[in-house]
């Protein structure tokens, strides 16, 4: 009998029925392991999209095994609220940020809830909400009070039309203003930052206790941080009092610096500036001023720099040598100056042979035949080392060492490591975000705001024309207030904080989402941390997932937390693909709905397109809605899809053929449970001592299924697999011949419980219908019975001269003898060798016995 399986219908019924019934909700049971299951939360951008599905899915399929598993499952939702595209909505359309953004909370709310996902709402976050940045501002000051945060100056994308400071995101590729349209330059302000760099060692270290990454996201972070081990070497200026300080990680090579290069921003540059150089330096300083770091860094960017006129002096042989600034050393990063040895740099070498400047080999190759031979490129390698006085002939690897030593008994410098992370600049001159919770007072300086006055509210009365300072620079009620020290009058800090402080701790407060008095309850947040599964997109391999392990460990350094790392395992799920096409000559991506795919040209100009994979995105024309997929064959479909179509952690290329094949699926899982449903005679059979071969092998299949579902759901989630098996489980109970058995309905059984995490609803629906009314989702995961795996009979083949004559069943057990006497007494064995001379028996234990026999 068959029975329409009607999606939409099964699936609101359920999600109604399950949030009525509050079975997502957090157990507390401690009698239970617990699980904290998370996928990164989203920004409310208003739009769900294929590769939020992917993500989500992945995360509740996990959640809804391991409660099924037994564990007591944490699997929250919340929303990363504050950031620019609100502050533009309210430039652009007048809608002010926070109506903006609850607005598209309320709809991405809306577009998440026909997923069927098993997220606890009670515990939902929302960043830019006054409760949650109440204790952002607390947890700020936690790392004043550390020494953690503190003021320096530092360059900023300056708009000179509409002056005001610019977020990478608004200066475009050639680096002007999105909006004015004005040559952005770089700006020194006041800004704050965290001390992340006092936690560099600890943040590289600690990669080895989280064996639950993947090695490609514990790498990027390990070059981020960039350790190197060098000396800190100091070059007197001459003239005057001061020294250049520069950090080398080739100190073998210091008797071969010919130059020095400052960072234009150095406040050394002016001190050593000629006043003969001082026009053009200025000049230089300006030009370089309109470039983005990224430009000044580039690689394959030719190297701009110039003369001072200023000289400094190499202490280890006592040359004057010249002092340059450059565009690529850059004053935020290390010493803000370095040393040019181009006989022994790629980068050097060329920029001194551009500029004339004096090249000095150092080092030479241990057979080297021409010490004194005019080198045509850099020589990079380990060699030996030459006019370098004392160490003179020693190996240049023992020569780092050696020359350190010697520069620390002499003063002009000492051994160092040092990181290339640099420490997070975290002010932002902008609305919405989190206010920086300090006052600053003319007599007491930088004054926290107490306690009992958080949250530092954000203002109402906002005007944004996307000009001129931070729109709350430009509030005077708000800006002015009483020193909390003294009652003098003060001015509020004007900066908030960038975003990523929100989502660096906002797993924390899931555990105590509710909490009114704390930030979080210490025993709540242990009792959950760290999270066991935490589940998003590898484009937050570096920032977000570096940014939440710095946090963690400065508050577990304060004693609010225990753990030393947040994420125990890590998935990195793969992109949504969707096949596009563009246009090779113009550029321009063509709507797939425009384009025959089976002769694919542009619509216009007839030219052949280029047909590729590629992410899914509005500009390309790609995307598939998830809500389309959703009405068309609903949300189990989707959700098996994603899961099935590729590993997670793969590319996924979206095929709409796929889609109906799971469709199909699911239509015949819903045909064969309603099948025995109407005829459920196996059901009421108890299950008898001795089972029938039909019966073994059954179940023999069901708890292959068992074990090889359980087993891809564990360690790297080969969902893909799991489907498969379970494919092979419908189909094994479509071929069975033994429906009246008891073993067919623990086969249905099985069948709804392994598919439950995946497609929730549908097993859900058919679950009841099997006469059960407590859900799917509480059920326990089905065991394996280790017994019903071995095969105690074997097919055996029986061939006369190699040709096939028929099979067998025989005890698995048996050995070669046995086989040979039971083929030969066989009815098959019997009518083939009768009367016939058997010149050689061949077996092969479980698979066949041979007879060759005299033609």
């Amino acid at each position: 009998m068959e029975s329409q399986y009607k999606a939409a219908a099964i699936e609101q019924k359920w999600q109604q029925q399950w949030q009525d019934e509050g079975l997502y909700l957090t157990s507390e049971d401690k009698n239970k392991p617990k699980f904290y299951a998370l996928s990164m939360f989203p920004y409310p951008s208003g739009n769900l999209h294929m590769g939020h599905v992917r993500n989500y899915v992945i995360t509740d399929t996990i959640a809804r095994l391991k409660t099924m598993q037994g564990y007591r499952v944490l699997h929250p939702m919340g929303w990363d609220a504050f950031g620019l595209p609100a502050e533009n909505a309210a430039i652009d359309r007048g809608i002010p940020p926070a109506k903006w953004t609850y607005q598209n909370i309320d709809f991405m709310k809306a577009q998440l809830q026909p997923l069927g996902l098993s997220l606890d709402w009670n515990r939902e976050v929302t960043t830019c909400s006054p409760d949650y940045y109440k204790w952002t501002q607390w947890l700020f000051l936690q790392f004043l009070t550390a020494g953690l945060a503190y003021q320096k100056e530092a360059a900023v994308n300056w708009d000179p039309i509409d002056q005001t400071v610019l977020a990478n995101e608004q200066v475009d590729s050639e680096g002007y203003s999105w909006r004015s349209g004005a040559k952005v330059e770089r700006k020194l302000l006041r800004q704050w930052f965290f001390k992340i760099t006092d936690y560099a060692e600890q943040l590289l270290n600690d990669l080895d206790k989280l064996p639950g990454w993947p090695e490609r996201v514990k790498l990027m972070q390990a070059n981020w941080i960039g350790k190197s081990v060098g000396a800190y070497l100091e070059f007197p200026v001459v003239g005057m009092d001061e020294k250049i300080a520069v950090f080398t990680t080739r100190p073998d090579t210091v008797y071969g610096v010919t130059y020095v290069v400052l960072a234009p921003e150095h406040p050394l540059t002016a001190q050593v500036t000629t006043p003969e150089q001082k026009a053009a330096v200025e000049a230089f300083i300006k030009e370089v001023a309109s470039e983005s770091e990224i430009e000044r860094t580039a690689e394959d960017k030719p190297k701009k720099g110039i003369l001072t006129g200023g000289k400094a002096i190499n202490p280890f042989n006592d040359r004057e040598i010249p002092i340059l600034i450059a565009d690529y050393v850059l004053y935020e990063y290390g010493t803000g100056a370095v040393m040019g040895v181009p006989a022994h740099d790629t980068r050097d070498f060329k920029f001194a042979t551009e500029k004339g400047l004096a090249i000095e080999t150092v080092i030479v190759p241990a057979d080297a035949a021409d010490e004194k031979a005019v080198l045509k490129k850099a020589y990079t390698d380990p060699g030996v080392v030459i006019n370098s006085d004392l160490f003179n002939g020693m190996d240049s690897i023992a020569a780092k060492t050696e020359i350190i030593k010697y520069a620390e008994k002499q003063g002009y410098g000492k051994a160092r490591i040092q990181y290339r992370l640099r420490d997070w600049l975290i002010s932002r001159q902008r609305y919405w975000g989190a206010p920086i919770p300090v006052i600053h007072c003319p007599s007491c300086g930088t004054v926290p705001v107490p306690d009992e006055d958080l949250p530092v509210k954000l203002p109402d009365n906002i005007e944004f024309s996307g000009r001129g300072p931070s729109p709350l620079a430009k509030i005077d009620e708000w800006v002015n207030v009483p020193c909390p020290s003294c009652g003098e009058p003060a001015k509020r800090e004007t900066d908030t904080m960038d975003t990523f402080i929100d989502s660096s701790w906002y797993f924390l407060r899931y555990s105590d989402a509710n909490n009114e008095t704390e930030a979080f309850n210490k025993d709540k947040v242990n009792d959950w941390m760290g999270v066991d599964q935490y589940v998003g997109g590898i484009e937050h391999a570096i920032l977000h997932l570096l940014y939440s392990r710095f946090f963690t460990k400065v508050l577990r350094d304060r004693g609010l937390v225990d753990v030393d790392e947040p994420f125990q395992r890590l998935l990195t799920q793969g992109m949504v693909q969707a096949i596009t096409y563009k246009n090779p000559t113009t550029g321009k991506y063509i709507p797939a709905a425009k384009v025959n795919p089976e002769n694919p040209q542009d619509p216009e100009t007839g030219e052949t397109l280029s047909v590729f994979y590629e992410k899914m995105s509005k500009s390309k024309y790609n995307g598939v809605d998830p809500k389309d997929v959703i009405d068309a064959y609903g949300a189990d479909t989707a959700r098996m899809f994603v899961m099935f179509k590729a590993p997670p952690e793969k590319d996924l290329e979206w095929d709409d053929a796929d889609v109906e094949g799971q469709f199909r699926y699911l239509n015949k899982v819903w045909n064969i449970v309603k099948d025995f449903i109407a005829n459920p005679a196996s059901a009421k059979q108890k299950r008898k001592d001795k089972l029938s071969k039909e019966e073994k092998d059954l179940r023999r299949s069901i708890h292959t299924a068992i074990k090889e579902v359980s087993e891809d759901l564990e360690g790297d989630y080969q969902f893909n697999t799991a489907i498969s098996e379970l494919m092979k489980l419908r189909n094994a109970l479509g071929d069975a011949k033994c429906k009246n058995s008891p073993v067919y309905a623990e086969g249905i059984d099985t069948l709804i419980k392994l598919l439950a995490p995946f497609a929730p609803h549908i097993a859900e629906d058919l679950w009841h219908q099997l006469g059960n009314n407590d859900s799917i989702h509480q059920q326990k995961w089905p065991e394996v019975d280790r017994a019903a795996l071995i095969v105690d009979e074997i097919t055996l083949v029986i061939q006369i001269n190699g040709k096939f004559r028929g099979k067998i069943q025989a005890p698995a057990s048996s050995d070669k003898q046995a086989l040979e006497e039971l083929a030969r007494n066989s009815e098959i064995g019997k009518k083939h060798l009768d009367g016939k001379e058997i010149k050689k028996v061949i077996v092969v234990p479980g698979k066949l016995v041979n007879f060759v026999v005299a033609k």
